[in-house]
């Protein structure tokens, strides 16, 4: 099994920016492709943008795209989320996920790093 633990999340206001990090541990040999998702309490997961693990290519919600850039370092197993222009609909507890192709279906979910943006 793998597992991911995800971190850097923290309070910023409106414009600032954050890194998030997921760092995988355990079996992750195989893994086709990482992704960030978010989720607002009482509201359903939200994908933000997935990047394959073995090429360059990534996707994003449309929300986030120029504002979002997700990257990867292999050697450390880690996923990185770098999200600037932070706006308050970017609130949310993210979430990293594994999955076998750039578009899923995407599991082994870590506990999550809470980003809240204030006006």
């Amino acid at each position: 099994q793998v597992q991911l633990v995800e971190s850097g999340g923290g309070l910023v206001e409106a414009g600032d920016s954050l890194r998030l990090s997921c760092a995988a541990s355990g079996r992750t040999f195989g893994i086709g492709a990482m992704a960030w998702y978010r989720q607002v309490s009482g509201k359903e997961r939200e994908f933000v943008a997935a990047i394959s693990w073995t090429s360059p290519v990534t996707r994003y919600t449309d929300s986030v795209k120029g504002r979002f850039t997700i990257s990867r370092d292999n050697a450390k197993n880690t996923v990185y989320l770098q999200m600037n222009s932070l706006k308050p609909e970017d609130t949310a507890l993210y979430y990293c996920a594994k999955g076998p192709t750039l578009y899923g279906p995407f599991g082994s979910w870590g506990q999550g790093t809470q980003v809240t943006v204030s006006l």
